[in-house]
């Protein structure tokens, strides 16, 4: 099986470097089948493992190549194939497969079609690398391969200023939680010796107590220190507040992009590394609180950011960082089968959700605005149908899949003792609401009401061609069944077995499985609970504003346009960073060149030497008079003061 194990990304890299290095010699359509096969023979492969993990129960982990040693320390290229590592093959593969084939309906049109394919399908290798791998650098190595091949397609549409400011900004904010990534990892190495995770979760037990005083004085728990600086990290990369400005900025980029970013790729490397950690966050409930409550404040606050937005694809943007506030909620009370359950269930409906936007834009002649949009369902039925499936996952209306994720961390944070658990349990609840009805709000104004649009766009009004909707159906699909299908097995089936590490004072989902009386009862209680009936005011209250009574939204907008104007400027996030950090670090860079470039180099260090030798030439030029008596006193000193030394020697 190594071979198929290297075989996963490797056709992926093959798929871009032939679409990439050989895009003009076998043109557009070459490229297109070049990525899109070594994404789909990926695909096929990651099904294979699957099956091999899960029915036979195989694992791999070890090296496959060694490239060098430091200290005694290798430095190789290895596997972890476990059942967390298999469900992220295929999640990461069959999401990045529909995405390629709806790029060639989205990007049929554009210059850069072969350089897009090749974008893509090496994104997709680098994530696959970084769930594949079983040690510190080659997870690094993968992190920031994702996060380079981010910043080229964000920043696609290089001649828009908008899209080259939205790719800098991704990649600055991405370095500022890279950079306690990376020192998390320094940590790791400093005191294990070690960067392989088998080796690293064998001896962190004995850690477990140990103490560090980063400021003299005051001790630290090393794990608190490693599980924080690591989880920094996570917020850089999972866009978690306040590191979450980049997220919004990135739909710069084009539809299948946001799609793939959003739903399976980068975004979800933070969820995934935490639960690749448990065996480390355990040792720490400081951490695992941190790891709560910004989470559940990232679920709360996002989605009423995500409330006000007008723009189609960034009100589905606003619910994904929501939707990640809510697996890192699930991971900070140690519920990691579920947080990776939400990871699986999102991505399908998250891309469903991005392509069909894509879909409709496409339609609308690339207009983003849902207030020029509305009664698109009988000119587009097929983009309709599965918006609405993506939409009522979404919302976590039963039987769709995100209903089953999305009670599971409700009724997890509920469970939970952990400092912050109230305040994460208030914060979903109200985020159920919320989603239900901005996401009911997008869906009544793209494909219900009174057409909005003008006369030339209404009249060109059609569905999208197959290859759009193709990939919409297949991830509609999922988005319905995989729910019902995989709960017991992922959360009550003892799945995950030990990939995933839960001491027994924290084990919320163990608690939740003794009341667990099969999928039928689950449902009836769902129908009953708290999160159904608030999701269900909330795509009422979304009828009744947008349908029913369109005119109250203005009335209330008017009422409250404090709020309102502080959800529309996202609490004014990007203001403050640019007048803290980057007006900041350009009067710290201008008070630098006035004292040390200008007063000291130049000043001192360059014209004060030619001051200097100016004054001492002055001075010596003095002595030089002329006079023969100047010079026959000056001959007669010398030898006096010679005399002098040398007797008194």
């Amino acid at each position: 099986m190594q071979n198929v194990y290297l075989a996963i990304p490797l056709a992926c890299l093959a798929g871009a470097l032939v679409s990439g290095l050989l895009g003009k010699v076998i043109g557009r359509a070459g490229a297109a089948a070049a990525a899109i096969l070594g994404v789909a023979v990926a695909c096929a492969l990651s099904f294979v493992v699957f099956h091999d993990v899960m029915v036979a129960g195989h694992h791999f982990n070890g090296p496959v190549y060694t490239w060098g040693v430091s200290g005694g320390v290798p430095m190789e290229i290895g596997f972890l194939i476990d059942p967390l590592t298999a469900i992220m093959l295929v999640v990461v593969t069959f999401v990045s497969l529909m995405v390629h084939i709806y790029t060639i309906g989205y990007m049929h049109d554009d210059s850069g079609y072969q350089r897009f394919f090749s974008y893509i399908a090496l994104f997709t290798f680098a994530m696959l690398i970084l769930v594949m791998s079983n040690n510190f650098l080659q997870l690094f190595f993968g992190w920031e391969a994702v996060g380079l091949v981010s910043y080229l397609l964000i920043g696609f549409w290089y001649t828009r200023d908008s899209a080259t400011f939205a790719q800098l900004k991704a990649f600055l904010v991405n370095r500022v939680g890279d950079l306690g990534f990376l020192l998390g990892i320094a940590a790791v190495f400093m005191y294990f010796n070690t960067l392989d995770y088998r080796a690293v979760f064998a001896i962190a037990p004995q850690f477990a107590t140990a103490t560090m005083q980063i400021v003299p004085g005051v001790d630290w728990q090393v794990m608190t220190v490693i599980c924080l600086l690591l989880f920094v990290g996570a917020m850089g990369k999972s866009a978690q507040v306040p590191l979450h400005v980049w997220l919004p900025d990135s739909m710069e980029g084009p539809t299948p992009i946001s799609a793939l970013i959003h739903a399976a790729t980068m975004v979800t490397a933070g969820v995934f590394m935490v639960a690749r950690m448990s065996p480390l966050y355990e040792l720490s409930e400081t951490a695992l609180s941190v790891v709560l409550v910004i989470g559940a404040t990232t679920a709360i606050t996002m989605a009423l950011v995500g409330v006000v937005q007008n723009d189609i694809k960034r009100i589905v943007a606003y619910s994904t960082l929501s939707q990640l506030g809510y697996m890192m909620v699930a991971l900070g009370v140690s519920a990691y089968s579920v947080g990776i359950f939400h990871l699986m269930t999102h991505a399908f409906f998250k891309a469903l959700l991005f392509l069909a936007a894509g879909s409709v834009i496409i339609a609308m002649h690339h207009e983003q605005d849902i207030r020029k949009m509305g009664g698109l369902k009988k000119y587009m039925p097929v983009t309709f149908v599965t918006a609405w499936a993506g939409s009522l996952a979404l919302a976590g209306i039963p039987p769709f899949a995100g209903f089953f994720s999305k009670d599971m961390i409700i009724e997890a944070v509920h469970y939970s003792q952990l400092p912050g658990s109230g305040f994460a349990y208030a914060a979903v609840l109200a985020g159920v609401f919320i989603t239900a009805f901005y996401s009911f709000r997008m869906l009544f104004l793209v494909f219900h009401g009174k057409p909005r649009m003008d006369d030339h766009t209404k009249h060109h009004l059609r569905e999208s061609p197959w290859v759009v909707t193709g990939p919409l159906v297949l991830l509609a699909i999922p988005s319905f069944l995989i729910g019902l299908l995989t709960i017991e097995p992922l959360l009550f089936g003892g799945y995950f077995a030990d990939a995933l590490k839960v001491l027994p004072a924290h084990d919320v989902v163990g608690r939740i499985s003794r009341g667990y009386q099969g999928l039928g009862p689950f449902i009836a209680h769902g129908l009953q609970s708290p999160p159904f009936m608030l999701a269900a005011a909330g795509v009422l209250l979304a009828w009744l504003l947008y349908i029913r009574y369109p005119q109250l939204p203005d009335r209330i907008r008017a009422r409250t346009q404090p709020l309102y104007d502080l959800l529309l400027n996202k609490y004014y996030a990007d203001e403050f960073n640019d007048f803290v950090f980057a007006r900041g670090a350009r009067g710290l860079g201008r008070w630098f060149w006035r004292i040390g470039d200008v007063k000291l180099i130049d000043g001192m260090a360059v014209n004060g030497t030619a001051r200097v030798v100016g004054w001492v030439a002055a001075a010596v030029r003095q002595v030089q008079s002329g006079y023969v008596y100047h010079y026959a006193f000056a001959m007669i000193l010398g030898v006096f003061l010679l005399i002098t030394f040398f007797l008194h020697r």
